[in-house]
């Protein structure tokens, strides 16, 4: 398939700059405005005066973008994966030991509060 034949990957849309310039910039559609639809992701682009270069600073720009927002979501997973891994592995007997004997401490601190009973 060519080229012209597929689908781009983004929306592109051109709209009218803002700031100083005068009727120059009321009158041109420089800035570029990319926005990826899979991850909503939106850039703008006006810093230069050609449209075209506008355009490829807001590809580069959207491609960082997108390519940051995918490397965090892998880490996150990543921690979630390591995270269920940390809790479902079986503790060391050091480690089981001192969990024992927190809960006897905590067992002996318990039965304190309890009421006196009256002796008859």
């Amino acid at each position: 398939m060519s080229a012209a034949g597929r689908k781009p990957e983004y929306e592109e849309r051109f709209v009218r700059g803002g700031g100083p310039g005068g009727q120059k910039v009321n009158k041109t559609s420089s800035t570029v405005v990319l926005r990826d639809p899979a991850t909503g992701i939106e850039v703008r682009c006006d810093t230069e005066r050609s449209q075209s270069r506008n355009r490829a600073l807001a590809r580069a720009l959207l491609q960082k973008k997108v390519t940051e927002q995918r490397r965090q979501q892998a880490a996150r997973e990543q921690d979630a994966r390591e995270k269920e891994r940390r809790r479902r592995r079986q503790k060391s007997r050091a480690q089981k030991a001192k969990m024992v004997e927190e809960k006897r401490k905590h067992g002996a601190q318990k039965a304190l509060r309890r009421r006196v009973e009256a002796e008859r």
